[in-house]
């Protein structure tokens, strides 16, 4: 027999560490190669991780709740193969050793502190029971952070948990919130005391009656939240609204919706005709799918596009198609049905909800004839499609001027007005538009 250790493996470029939410297996329990062991999660999805070797559940190191970086172990294997002398490591003090290098619960924390360049202690815990990881206590000691700033940082991880993004985004903006509060110091000198800087203003305080639910955000609901307080704190929306004439698509789709079922086995949705019109309108202005790094336009190469998903819980997430462009409409509808689906069954990996240039959302699936959709960051625009409805509409004929049933739908474009002015981001959705009026019926699926 030997054994092996299992480790937090990675997720994603930018992920470093992982919260672990669940075994599915006990100690003692018999596993196979690529079964699924435990569900961890991270600042952008839940997910299962599973075993890259077979055997027994040995010992496990993580317990739920336990916050792991990346390459730490959180299990130990007995596998059915021989170990040669000296080759097969001493699990007892070995992994007595890499059990101390395992990131505690937040229990066995609350002792454990790391002192600032100011000299004030950065404890796990905070006063008003914030938990800091000790990736982020860190980096608060390098970048002199104090214990009352970590307070005002909003969090966006689980219960609220401020992550490396949060805090790296709190080092990214200090300078602007130094030199707002020292603004407001030179306004107001008589000021004997300036509050600590809030990274999102708080709401009005609620009353509650004997009568009212209080329903408890999940941890996606928090982080929904937090990014989207964040979206419109840096990016000033403008939203522009075109309506198009969608009669030549809604026929195409109804012609070739039963083939492409039996041939694919899923559904012929609008969303990959939506999709490859963007795709379309971004090749014509490639300056709507870039990215703002401080004082400069990031214009990204690869079309990578979001689809906004409702989950079951109500819930939001936008899995990415990568290299849209490259794929045609069949391509397009298969990748569609899959994510969704992945995502409904909290299935996608971390890497398929990265790297987008520009998100759709179709408001439409829910009734709703037109939407003024938040940017997802970093992008700088988000297209909403509302539902197609039939319309009485003036059509010019060679004979005069008619009025006809048509499908038609509104398209609202919201976009960051910081790099995107009005002409662009109004051109855009024009040309999604025209793409989508000008589809040619007579193309095969």
């Amino acid at each position: 027999m030997a054994t092996v250790e299992m480790v937090m493996p990675k997720m994603g470029e930018s992920i470093m560490e992982a919260t672990v939410l669940t075994w599915l297996k006990k100690e003692g329990d018999t596993i196979e190669q690529d079964e699924s062991v435990l569900e961890v999660a991270t600042d952008k999805v839940d997910t299962e991780v599973p075993a890259l070797e077979g055997g027994i559940l040995k010992k496990i190191l993580a317990k739920e709740g336990d916050i792991i970086g990346v390459g730490k172990p959180i299990a130990i294997i007995e596998t059915e193969a021989e170990g040669g002398g000296d080759s097969a490591p001493q699990t007892s003090e070995v992994n007595e050793d890499k059990k101390a290098e395992v990131v505690s619960t937040a229990h066995t924390q609350t002792k454990v502190s790391t002192q600032g360049e100011n000299g004030q202690e950065i404890a796990a815990h905070s006063e008003s029971g914030k938990f800091y990881s000790p990736l982020v206590r860190n980096i608060a000691k390098e970048e002199n952070i104090s214990m009352s700033q970590l307070e005002s940082i909003h969090g966006t991880g689980k219960d609220g948990r401020v992550t490396k993004k949060d805090i790296l985004g709190f080092v990214e903006n200090r300078g602007e919130i130094s030199q707002t509060t020292e603004t407001q110091q030179q306004a107001a000198p008589s000021a004997t005391q300036v509050a600590a800087p809030q990274a999102a203003p708080k709401g009005m305080p609620v009353s509650i009656s004997g009568d009212d639910e209080i329903i408890e955000m999940d941890r996606m609901r928090k982080m929904i939240a937090g990014r989207m307080v964040d979206s419109k704190r840096i990016s000033p929306h403008v939203t522009s609204f075109v309506e198009a004439d969608m009669t030549a698509v809604v026929q195409w789709r109804n012609k070739y919706k039963n083939q492409f079922k039996e041939q694919e086995g899923g559904n012929l949705t609008f969303t990959p005709i939506f999709v490859e019109a963007v795709v379309k309108a971004i090749k014509d202005y490639p300056m709507i799918n870039i990215q703002v790094d401080g004082d400069r336009i990031i214009k990204k190469k690869r079309i990578n596009i979001g689809i906004a998903v409702a989950l079951p819980s109500g819930n939001l997430i936008v899995p990415v198609i990568k290299d849209a462009d490259q794929l045609n409409i069949r391509g397009l509808a298969n990748k569609v049905n899959d994510l969704a689906k992945r995502a409904r069954e909290n299935k996608l990996k971390a890497e398929e909800l990265e790297g987008g240039t520009f998100t759709l959302s179709n408001v439409g699936s829910f009734g709703n004839v037109m939407g003024t959709p938040i940017i997802m960051q970093p992008q700088v625009g988000i297209l909403a499609l509302g539902a197609i409805v039939k319309k009485p509409a003036v059509l010019e004929t060679p004979q005069g001027d008619v009025i006809a049933i048509r499908h038609k739908m509104f398209l609202s474009h919201s976009y960051d007005h910081r790099v995107v002015d009005g002409s662009l981001g109004g051109m855009v959705v024009r040309r999604v538009a025209d793409y989508l009026e000008k589809w040619d019926s007579k193309r095969e699926l």
